[in-house]
């Protein structure tokens, strides 16, 4: 006589995502202003999808990087535009450098536990 084991326990799928320690925050907060530097609005949209629902403090930074690189990336459009008429170049490396320092500056205000806004983005990401 066998029996059938019991089939298994139905996978909760909507389950929330655990959340995170607040170490691991502050590290990915860190990591996501980092990502915006190397690779522009890329990394701060992938950690956002990824950790926005995996605590408060990680939430905020990557939707203010999100929105200071699309923020960016409209600079750079206006940059490549004008370049026709050659002032472009000059917004461009302006775009560079203001995306060069205010990333180190996040960076490290993420490091610190504290919350950063950029002064320049607008909030296309609420």
């Amino acid at each position: 006589m066998t029996q059938t084991p019991p089939p298994p326990p139905p996978l909760n799928y909507a389950a929330p995502p655990a959340q995170l320690r607040p170490e691991d925050e502050k590290l990915w907060a860190t990591l996501t202003h980092v990502g915006g530097i190397l690779f522009y609005w890329l990394a701060p949209l992938i950690a956002y999808l990824v950790l926005k629902d995996r605590g408060p403090f990680v939430r905020w930074h990557t939707r203010q990087a999100l929105n200071f690189q699309i923020t960016l990336a409209l600079a750079y459009v206006a940059g490549i535009v004008l370049s026709f008429v050659f002032i472009g170049v000059f917004v461009v490396l302006a775009v560079v450098v203001v995306n060069i320092v205010f990333g180190i500056i996040a960076a490290m205000a993420a490091n610190r536990g504290e919350f950063y806004r950029y002064p320049i983005a607008i909030e296309f990401v609420k």
